[in-house]
C-alpha cells in the first residue's frame, strides 16, 4: 500500500466540478428549496431540544444561576467556530460540511477522520435526543394515565447500572421509597423484566418509534423536512416564551444567592451538558447544496440561530433557578419540575407536549446531516457508492438515509444517556478545532477560491501570547490553591455518593454500623448516604470522618495515576496551548478562528478520560475501515 498519498488534497474547484458531473454518472442533484430564513430555523430547530429541556438542569445543579456565564462562553466558543463554518460554507457551497472543508484544508486521511468522527456527533446525537424525546413522551403518557411497564421505556445499561447503584445505597439503610425517582425506575425496571436465562430484556422502545417516524419523514423530501422543521419550531418558541412569561411571575431572588455555589469548578462541569444544548447549528452546512444562495444564507443562518439560542438559554436559567433552589434541578425534567413543584400542573402539560415537538425536531435535522455526510464521503469514493444514490423523485440521498436510520435506532434501544451525550460532544468538538484550524491553514495560501463571506482579520501574533499570560496570572493568583492542586496531583476526598457506590454493599453496612455505634449523629439516620451527606457540608469534619472509616485508602480517596488519569486531557490542552502560541506567531494567525480553535480544545480538555479513550477507539476503527476499503477506492487514486 502507498502511504504517501494519505495527505492528497481536493481543490475547491475539483469539489465544484465534481458536484456538476453528478447527474451524469447517474446521480441526481438534490432538491434546492432553502432560504435564510429557513437556515435560521434549522439552527433552532437543532439547538433548542434536549438541551433546554433535559440537560440544562443537570448544568444549573452545578453551577448555580452561574451557569449563564456557561452560557455564554459555550455561546461565544461556538460563535468563533461559526465563523470558521460560515467561511468554508461561503467558500465550498456542497453537502459535506467539516469532512469537505477538511478534505481542502489537510487530506484525504484528515477528512476520513472528520467524516468518521461527525458519524459520531450526529447519529449519537440522535441517539441521545432519541433517549430524551422517550422520557418525555412516556412521561407524558403518565400524565393522562397511560402507564408503560418501566422495561420498555429505559435503555438497558440505565437500568442496569441503576440497579446496582440502587442495590448499593439500599444495603446502606435507605428506603426503597426515598431513592431518587430515577433510581426506582431503574430498579423496577431491572426487576420485572422478563429474562432469557440472566440477560434482562431491557429496552426503549419509544425511542425506536420516534426514530422510524423521523427517517420516514426525512426520506420523503427536503421541502417536507422544511416545512414540518419550521412548524415546529414556532410551536416550541411559543412554550418557551410562555414559560418565561409565567415563570418571571414566580422568581424569588433569594434562590440566585450564592450565585455560583460551587465556584468555577462547578460552573465547568456543566461543560458538556451545555455544549450539548448548542451542538446542531453546524448541521446547517450539511444543506449546502439545497439552499438558494449558499454563499450568502449561510453565514446569516448560522449567527441569527445562535444569537436567538443563547439569549432564549440565559434567561430560562435565570428563571429556572429563581422559581427553585439550584440543588432541586439534577433532573432529567427541569422545565416540568420546576411547574409541578409550584404546583403548576397546566405548566407542566403544555411544557411535556412542547418537549416531545421540540426534540423530534432535533432528530429532524440531525437525521438530515447524517446522510448527507455520507453521500459526499461515497461521491469521493471511501465509502460504497450506493450511499451517493440520489431518490428520482424525492430528490434525498434515499439509501443512507435508510442506513442512517438503522444506525441511530439500534443503540437508541440500549445505550444510556450520559454516555451518549459526552460522546457527541467530543466528537463535535474535534470536529470544530479541525474546521478552525482549517480556516487557519487555508489563511495565507494563495488560488484558493474565496466565498462572499470571509471571517474579519484580526492578527494573533501579540494578542494571543497576550491572553494566555493572563490565563496563567489567573490561575495562580486567584485559583491558586486549585492550580498547584491541579500540578502536584494532590489527593482528592470523593463525594459522598461516589465513595458509598465505591465501597459495595458489604462496605456500605460495615460503614454504617461504624458511624452508629461511634455516635457520630445524635439522631439515628435513615441511610448512610443521608448521614455522609450531612458531614460533606462542613468540608473539614467530612475528612476527619472519612479517614476514619474502616475502608481501604483507596475507596476514600482518588490519588496517584487513579487521579492523573483524569488531568491528561488538560495537560494536552496545555501543551497544545503553546504549539498554537508558537503558530500564531510565525504565521501571524487570524485570532477569531484561533479563539475558536482554543475554546473547543478548552471543551473537550473538560470531557473525561474514558470519553477520550472512547473516541480514540472509535476513530480507530474508522481507520481500520479507511484503509481496509476507502484508501483503494478513492477516486484520488493515481492522480
Amino acid at each position: 500500500m502507498n502511504f504517501s498519498n494519505l495527505f492528497r488534497k481536493k481543490t475547491v474547484q475539483d469539489i465544484l466540478n465534481q458536484v456538476a458531473k453528478n447527474e451524469a454518472d447517474g446521480h441526481h442533484s438534490l432538491g434546492k428549496h432553502l432560504k435564510a430564513r429557513d437556515l435560521t430555523a434549522f439552527g433552532i430547530a437543532a439547538i433548542i431540544g434536549a438541551g433546554i429541556f433535559s440537560t440544562i438542569g443537570k448544568a444549573s445543579f452545578d453551577g448555580g444561576p452561574a451557569v449563564i456565564f456557561l452560557f455564554l462562553f459555550t455561546a461565544v466558543a461556538c460563535s468563533f467556530a461559526a465563523f470558521a463554518y460560515a467561511e468554508f460554507a461561503s467558500m465550498v457551497p456542497v453537502s459535506g460540511s467539516a469532512y469537505t472543508y477538511s478534505y481542502v484544508a489537510f487530506g484525504e486521511i484528515i477528512a476520513w477522520i472528520i467524516g468518521w468522527a461527525l458519524i459520531m456527533e450526529y447519529a449519537i446525537g440522535n441517539i441521545t435526543v432519541a433517549i430524551s424525546w422517550s422520557d418525555y413522551f412516556t412521561g407524558l403518557l403518565d400524565s393522562i394515565g397511560v402507564h408503560l411497564p418501566q422495561y420498555i421505556q429505559m435503555d438497558y445499561l440505565t437500568a442496569s447500572n441503576g440497579f446496582k447503584d440502587a442495590t448499593a445505597l439500599m444495603s446502606g439503610g435507605k428506603l426503597f421509597e426515598n431513592l431518587p425517582a430515577g433510581l426506582q425506575a431503574a430498579h423496577t425496571a431491572w426487576t420485572t423484566a422478563p429474562t432469557i436465562g440472566s440477560f434482562h430484556l431491557v429496552a426503549d422502545l419509544p425511542a425506536l418509534l420516534i426514530i422510524v417516524i423521523i427517517t420516514a419523514l426525512v426520506y420523503r423530501g427536503m421541502k417536507e423536512s422544511r416545512n414540518a422543521s419550521n412548524l415546529m419550531v414556532v410551536v416550541k418558541l411559543c412554550i418557551i416564551l410562555l414559560v418565561i412569561a409565567v415563570g418571571i411571575f414566580h422568581i424569588d431572588t433569594a434562590h440566585w444567592h450564592p450565585f455560583a455555589p460551587n465556584g468555577v469548578g462547578g460552573i465547568l462541569k456543566g461543560v458538556s451538558a451545555v455544549f450539548f444544548a448548542y451542538i446542531g447549528f453546524d448541521a446547517i452546512s450539511t444543506t449546502a447544496e439545497e439552499c438558494k444562495d449558499p454563499q450568502r444564507d449561510l453565514p446569516r443562518g448560522m449567527m441569527w440561530a445562535i444569537i436567538i439560542c443563547t439569549i432564549l438559554y440565559i434567561i430560562i436559567a435565570l428563571v429556572l433557578t429563581g422559581m427553585v433552589s439550584y440543588a432541586s434541578l439534577n433532573v432529567g425534567d427541569p422545565l416540568a419540575f420546576v411547574f409541578d413543584k409550584l404546583n403548576l400542573k397546566w405548566m407542566s402539560g403544555i411544557i411535556g407536549v412542547s418537549a416531545v415537538i421540540a426534540m423530534a425536531s432535533v432528530l429532524l435535522v440531525f437525521q438530515m446531516g447524517q446522510p448527507r455526510i455520507w453521500m459526499s464521503m461515497s461521491r469521493d469514493g471511501l465509502l460504497p457508492k450506493r450511499f451517493s444514490k440520489v431518490h428520482p423523485k424525492f430528490k434525498t440521498p434515499s439509501y443512507a438515509t435508510i442506513v442512517t436510520g438503522f444506525v441511530v435506532a439500534v443503540p437508541a434501544l440500549f445505550l444510556n444517556l450520559t454516555m451518549v451525550t459526552d460522546l457527541c460532544s467530543i466528537g463535535t468538538l474535534f470536529a470544530f478545532v479541525l474546521v478552525c484550524a482549517g480556516v487557519l491553514v487555508l489563511q495565507n495560501k494563495p488560488n484558493i477560491p474565496r466565498g462572499k463571506f470571509k471571517t474579519p482579520y484580526v492578527n494573533s501574533k501579540l494578542v494571543f501570547p497576550v491572553l494566555i499570560a493572563v490565563g496563567l496570572v489567573l490561575s495562580f493568583t486567584k485559583f491558586k490553591q486549585e492550580s498547584l492542586a491541579f500540578i502536584t496531583n494532590e489527593k482528592q476526598i470523593k463525594k459522598p455518593t461516589d465513595f458509598i457506590t465505591s465501597i459495595g454493599e458489604d462496605g456500605t453496612k460495615k460503614v454504617y454500623n461504624f458511624l452508629i455505634e461511634r455516635n457520630y449523629s445524635e439522631v439515628k439516620p435513615t441511610d448512610l448516604e443521608q448521614m455522609m451527606s450531612k458531614y460533606y457540608e462542613n468540608e473539614q469534619q467530612y475528612k476527619n470522618v472519612v479517614d476514619s472509616l474502616p475502608v481501604a485508602e483507596s475507596m476514600k480517596y482518588d490519588s496517584g495515576f487513579d487521579l492523573f488519569k483524569h488531568k491528561i486531557p488538560m495537560w494536552i490542552f496545555f501543551f497544545s496551548l503553546i504549539a498554537l502560541a508558537v503558530w500564531s506567531w510565525r504565521q501571524n494567525l487570524s485570532l477569531i478562528p484561533l479563539l475558536g480553535l482554543t475554546c473547543c480544545l478548552y471543551m473537550m480538555a473538560q470531557l473525561s478520560i474514558w470519553n477520550w479513550i472512547y473516541f480514540t477507539c472509535w476513530l480507530l476503527i474508522g481507520l481500520l475501515i479507511y484503509f481496509s476499503f476507502s484508501h483503494k477506492n478513492s477516486k484520488l487514486n493515481g492522480v
